[in-house]
């Protein structure tokens, strides 16, 4: 076992293969998403409210430490929601700029892996997330009515539309913050 003041030797991840587009439809059972709750014109709103429950998960004693050798520490996620933020903005942008948007593939077990996300600092990640939520936050908040049916794809031909797109986006940072009981 590690402190939380020094990085820890990980295990690597078994990458996550399913195809979760199907969250935009129907609840999900692990974590309780339910994608009717969802304004589509209130996603900015959303993650504001969010971002305080993962600066209290990063705060925690042990947020290096893995529940398993093959599942991602508190850090880890923390570091992933981070990159989502970022990710999801430059998606959201591209699908507001151009109708029937292709998105860059991003591969977020090998973006975990570059970015050396066991090894972070917690108080480094927790403020770049915060700059990260807000941004992605204010982006949603110019979504207008009539941009809510724009399609942006992704370079494995799923399709969006800025409405689903918004439900995708609110799913993976609710689910993470479930998987750290958050």
């Amino acid at each position: 076992m590690s402190d939380d003041t020094s990085p820890v030797e990980a295990d690597p991840i078994v990458p996550d293969t399913k195809d979760w587009t199907w969250v935009v439809e129907r609840p999900c059972p692990a974590c309780g998403f339910d994608p009717a709750d969802v304004d589509p014109l209130a996603v900015g709103d959303a993650v504001r409210a969010l971002v305080p429950r993962w600066r209290a998960v990063l705060a925690r004693p042990g947020v290096r430490r893995r529940p398993a050798p093959q599942v991602w520490s508190p850090l880890e996620y923390g570091a992933h929601v981070r990159d989502v933020f970022g990710v999801f903005d430059e998606r959201l942008a591209l699908m507001l700029a151009t109708d029937g948007a292709a998105f860059a593939n991003w591969d977020q077990d090998a973006a975990a892996l570059a970015g050396g996300y066991a090894a972070l600092d917690p108080a480094r990640v927790v403020d770049e997330l915060a700059v990260a939520g807000a941004a992605v936050a204010d982006r949603f908040d110019t979504v207008a009515e009539e941009d809510l049916e724009r399609v942006g794809r992704r370079s494995n031909g799923s399709v969006f539309t800025v409405r689903t797109f918004g439900r995708y986006f609110l799913h993976d940072v609710v689910h993470h913050l479930d998987d750290v009981d958050g």
